[in-house]
């Protein structure tokens, strides 16, 4: 999948709709006759397409979204559960097929509109726009942490509370009584003033022929019995007896392994190899050239592995073969100045006249700063097992897009995609490198040349070479100060712009504002990472605030609230972080506190970071998370979510740095693309803040304020700032205590 914009996405959903017209033919209607045999077993009902329930009354939640480690699933079971009306212990969750006809429309449907409120008379209409547009996208995907805030609210809450309208209806129709005497209590269709009550299972086979109510009535926040609780997580069982699937874990009979070895430059491809020391080896049934690598195919991994390392291979030449990293930021630097010369960079915000302010100012505070390229490095390796006969393909793995994975494998083997079967899978990591569909194309390729059954799985050094990387970015800054120390102008120039587009704006009270970007390509290919642009545009804008505060001579945490006046929101979280992470209290030498505020994926998230330098040593002691994200489904879950976020940002701000030497990736396994280990994680602690605001996401929002908060604590602490990432490189001082 390529980038992906609003822009591109209502584009293409447009032209997938066929027409600009909303209007009743675009419908969903009543889909379940088409939808039951892809995932409605013996004796259970397809009420709607995100809910079945079974003879014995267990409720089946439908859920379009892969689990990572995330717990989605969870929460996004709880939601429909909850406005359904039904027993928590009745609950599971089914993952919905790769299949065109479950193209997740809800998740279209909230990243489309980003909250806004749309008359329930169009809902319907919407709803089928999007089922049109997310179906030529062949989207249902997992990340931009949209599971909860677009599939949870604009389709697990309205699926199941149309299932409990239409199980009433049934209800009402089979006892002869007027609807409005039934109500749905713990999944039982019961009379109000009465004594009749039945399970769920009795209505369903009559509610699944009804058609849904594309705007039921939700319940009120008052009303949730499910939601906003902490419940046990549903995949969790299966983790700790070990029954649990990831992709890694699949065999078919007769399977053989492989491993691969891709061109070490980013656009070389295979020029000749010798593979007549890895044929004579023990279990080696081919190598084989595919695409740019060379892949051996043998009866077992470490076999594979081993005769890989004995292949001679000659990669074509490149233009790129002399790409540097330093390079790279020269011509980023040469880039932007062009730009700003010429007046050709782009604009995404542009508010008062910051020229102006700056050309007339006595003083202009000028910073620069910048990050570099990051890989995913999953914990479970990249891995994809396939089979290719003379019907078709089928594919073992986890991927973040089943459907997406499920039309790439199709096209790169010339197939109709029905011939395609995707077997989906957990997976164990993703953040966002799984939303990629070229290990299981590999896979496949491999199964067709070799005619068996072939399960690949990537060496860690071709997953940290052969990644789709956070981009490397520069970032330049100008700013003037009013007499009172405020800024009167900001000015913000950076590379490489891609999503979301809110990304490097700020929410401080600023009258003159100019947030431009100038394009700078490399040859290194791009992926989305967690968090995506929030995760270096929070370092960038949360670092320079703070150095402003100092200037200034204020606090920066006060300065920080003097700028938030007209946000309330985002001051109370600011000052629960603030008060929760004790910042009045004085500190001893050697030790700091920094803070951050930042608001992603319609979540808002301050940071509150300790630390202490000894000898120069940095220890990381302590992580205060305030979260709003409107309303916490699981608190457990996004309590968990911040803490991963938390640990993720960590790992990139202390250690995290891929290079480019020689066209190529220079890091190649944990040796030298370290991450934070048990031992050295801080204690972290999180305060969830219910604000009932428009619900926002979780499985990011944490990520993009960890480093800034803790280089502003570096700050405080030794008064080294720290501009560039990772922090690893950096002398802190010697001992100060």
């Amino acid at each position: 999948m390529g980038k992906w914009t609003r822009r591109a996405f209502i584009t293409t959903g447009l032209l997938g709709g066929g027409a600009l017209v909303v209007g009743v033919g675009l419908r969903l209607g009543n889909r379940n006759a088409q939808l039951a045999p892809l995932v409605a077993g013996d004796g259970e009902q397809l009420v709607n397409a995100w809910l079945k329930i079974g003879a014995d009354n267990q409720v089946v939640a439908i859920i379009p979204h892969s689990e990572m480690g995330q717990g989605a699933q969870t929460a996004l079971a709880q939601m429909l559960a909850d406005e359904l009306d039904a027993r928590w212990e009745d609950v599971s969750f089914l993952e919905a097929p790769a299949e065109d006809a479950y193209a997740n429309w809800a998740l279209a449907k909230g990243f489309a509109l980003g909250g806004m409120e749309v008359p329930a008379v169009l809902e319907a209409s919407i709803n089928g726009l999007m089922f049109q547009t997310t179906k030529a996208m062949k989207m249902q995907i997992t990340g931009g942490s949209l599971s909860v805030r677009s599939t949870g609210v604009y389709g697990m809450r309205v699926a199941g509370a149309a299932a409990r309208e239409l199980l009433i209806q049934a209800a009402a129709d089979t006892w002869q009584v007027d609807p409005a005497s039934l109500t749905a209590r713990d999944g039982r269709i019961v009379e109000i003033a009465g004594e009749r009550s039945a399970p769920f299972a009795e209505f369903a086979p009559a509610a699944g022929r009804l058609s849904s109510n594309a705007s039921p009535t939700l319940k009120n926040p008052q009303e949730f019995r499910i939601m906003g609780h902490s419940k046990p997580r549903l995949d969790i069982p299966a983790k700790v007896d070990g029954t649990a699937q990831f992709g890694i874990d699949a065999t078919v009979e007769g399977m053989f392994y492989a491993a691969a070895q891709a061109a070490p430059v980013f656009g070389a491809s295979v020029a000749s190899f010798d593979a007549s020391r890895a044929k004579k080896m023990p279990g080696v049934l081919d190598v084989v050239k595919i695409d740019d690598a060379v892949a051996v195919v043998a009866d077992s991994y470490w076999h594979a592995r081993q005769a890989m390392d004995q292949v001679e291979i000659t990669w074509t030449k490149t233009d790129n073969d002399s790409r540097s990293s330093a390079g790279f930021f020269q011509q980023f630097t040469a880039d932007m100045q062009r730009d700003r010369d010429a007046g050709t960079s782009t604009a995404d915000l542009e508010e008062g006249n910051v020229s102006n302010v700056i050309a007339n100012a006595e003083k202009v505070i000028s910073r620069s700063y910048q990050v570099p390229w990051l890989a995913h490095t999953c914990m479970e390796p990249m891995n994809a097992l396939a089979r290719v006969g003379v019907n078709g393909c089928e594919v073992w793995t986890g991927t973040q897009n089943p459907l997406g994975t499920r039309h790439a494998i199709a096209a790169a083997l010339n197939l109709d995609v029905e011939q395609v079967t995707l077997h989906q899978h957990q997976m164990g990591g993703g953040f966002g490198r799984r939303s990629m569909p070229d290990t299981a194309i590999q896979a496949a390729k491999l199964a067709r040349l070799v005619g068996k059954p072939v399960k690949l799985i990537w060496s860690r050094e071709e997953d940290v070479k052969h990644d789709f990387y956070r981009p490397a970015v520069r970032s330049e800054f100008r700013a003037v100060l009013n007499d009172a120390g405020k800024p009167l102008a900001w000015e913000n120039q950076f590379v490489d712009k891609h999503e979301p587009v809110e990304a490097p704006h700020i929410p401080y009270d600023v009258p003159n504002q100019y947030v431009h970007h100038t394009d700078s390509p490399t040859h290194v290919p791009f992926g989305a990472w967690r968090s995506v642009d929030h995760s270096q545009h929070g370092f960038f804008t949360e670092s320079f605030i703070d150095e402003l505060a100092y200037e200034a001579g204020v606090d920066p945490y006060q300065y920080r609230r003097e700028l938030l006046a007209h946000r309330p929101r985002h001051l109370a979280v600011l000052d629960k972080a603030a008060e929760e992470g004790d910042w009045d209290t004085p500190m001893s030498e050697g030790r700091g506190r920094g803070i951050s505020l930042q608001e992603s994926f319609g979540t808002l998230v301050a940071q509150v970071v300790e630390v202490t330098i000894i000898e120069g040593d940095l220890s990381v002691d302590r992580v205060v998370v305030a979260v709003d994200p409107g309303f916490a489904v699981s608190p457990d879950g996004l309590t968990a979510q911040m803490e991963s976020g938390v640990v993720y940002g960590l790992t990139a701000a202390l250690y995290g740095e891929i290079s480019i030497e020689n066209g190529a990736v220079a890091q190649s396994n944990f040796h030298d693309y370290s991450a934070l280990r048990m031992d050295s994680a801080p204690v972290i602690e999180t305060h969830i803040i219910n604000s009932m605001e428009h619900w926002g996401g979780a499985g990011e929002p944490s990520t993009p304020g960890i480093a800034p908060a803790l280089t502003n604590a570096i700050y405080a602490a030794r008064g080294v700032r720290i501009r560039e990432l990772p922090i690893g490189k950096f002398e802190l001082g010697p001992s100060s205590v």
